[in-house]
């Protein structure tokens, strides 16, 4: 077996479940599940029918690159929502949403053959796929912790020249989980600086770009503050995004990498032996979800609703705000992040995920201790019921 095999920690949810074994919830009141990230709103009716429409796929062997169409539709949506113009054939490729693609790409990027162990540089908290996809790529992970204190951004300083002189890949995510940080145009200006200095590759995780709050104000995408920047060739930069979120389509797992075109001619070659071709009826249902905005303007209004009527009554008895995007309270908690967890999921069944399980210790802090991460992804009644349960909870401690 795969040594680095052993490396891997469980992940957040088993960990979960761990926590919770031998408790019996509060039996009169009904389970509110608010600790996994998966959209709840439904399926728009139009993307249904278009897969449907074209089952008829299923009798061909996909495409590696994806279809023409598909590609196209990814560029147009980029082109409108990021203002960047990028060559459909060599610098978009669609996925099987971005989680297989964010793992599936470290093994792409990273040279164990260069005579020292390779770092992989993630935040911290982050999203667990970027520490596995270091270790079975050979490379070790290294945590650049976001607190709250400093704005949730990173601190470069933490790592040393030499340090930096071993990374070959960097993880970002913005808007950010759990966080919902995003970055600015100075943030991106440092990770370039950085990035051409030391030669690595930024993989910039921007699932949840589309789930924001101002209408006249979406987060500031990678592609955009490289273009802003004088980046015109993207150099060393590969941005990750999902249907998932944006479209409430999880189990269709579709999404795109796009990017510096030599790092992405690299890329398609690895995914040609890997296997994971897009189905023919996703990728038809995907180019009629990437050419839609109007589902995806009223699904951001739904997430609005929920976050303006909870975060006003979780912010009344947890330090917490609202994010600058995405669909997560992150919250810090009086007493042990587990603790609150377990005793809030007893007492009030209501499942909440701790913020240590989303984060390892890097100079000697776990960024994830003592907070709560909240998806407010149930229907707003459900959240606000939760929500109401989660203060009566923590006056109670």
């Amino acid at each position: 077996m795969n040594p680095h095999l052993a490396k891997l920690h469980p992940y957040p949810f088993e960990k979960l479940r761990q926590l919770f074994a031998g408790v019996t919830p509060n039996q009169s009141l009904r389970e509110i599940k608010l600790s996994i990230g998966e959209p709840q709103h439904p399926t728009p009716a139009f993307i249904k029918e278009a897969l449907a429409a074209n089952l008829g796929g299923l009798a061909n062997y996909p495409s590696t690159q994806g279809t023409p169409p598909l590609r196209r539709a990814i560029a147009a949506w980029i082109e409108r929502r990021f203002g960047v113009d990028l060559n459909p054939d060599t610098q978009i490729l669609p996925v099987n949403g971005s989680r297989e693609a964010l793992f599936s790409f470290a093994q792409t990027v990273v040279d164990p053959s260069r005579g020292y162990v390779p770092l992989v540089v993630s935040p911290n908290p982050f999203y667990q796929i970027y520490e596995g996809a270091a270790y079975l790529a050979g490379a070790e992970p290294r945590f650049l912790n976001t607190l709250p204190e400093n704005g949730f951004t990173f601190d470069l300083d933490a790592l040393s020249d030499d340090e930096w002189q071993r990374v070959q890949l960097l993880y970002i995510c913005s808007p950010g989980n759990p966080t919902g940080k995003v970055l600015s145009l100075d943030d991106w200006k440092r990770l370039f600086d950085y990035a051409d200095r030391y030669d690595f590759v930024i993989a910039a995780d921007e699932c949840y770009s589309e789930i924001y709050f101002d209408e006249g104000a979406p987060p500031l995408g990678a592609l955009t503050a490289a273009q802003k920047l004088g980046r015109a060739n993207f150099e060393r930069l590969v941005v990750f995004s999902s249907l998932s979120k944006r479209s409430n389509v999880p189990g269709m797992r579709s999404g795109f990498v796009a990017g510096d075109a030599q790092v992405m001619k690299n890329y398609l070659l690895y995914r040609t032996y890997h296997g994971s071709a897009m189905g023919p009826a996703v990728q038809a249902a995907s180019v009629v979800a990437w050419e839609d905005e109007a589902h995806v303007a009223e699904n951001r209004s739904l997430y609005r609703a929920k976050f303006d009527a909870v975060t006003p009554l979780v912010a009344d008895v947890l330090d917490t705000a609202l994010p600058d995007a995405g669909f997560y309270l992150w919250a810090r908690t009086p007493i042990a992040d587990t603790d609150f967890a377990r005793r809030l999921y007893a007492e009030y069944n209501v499942v909440v995920l701790p913020g240590s399980y989303l984060a390892r210790e890097a100079n000697g802090v776990n960024p994830g201790a003592n907070f709560v991460r909240i998806a407010l992804v149930a229907p707003e009644e459900q959240c606000l019921e939760a929500a109401e349960r989660l203060r009566q909870f923590a006056r109670s401690l």
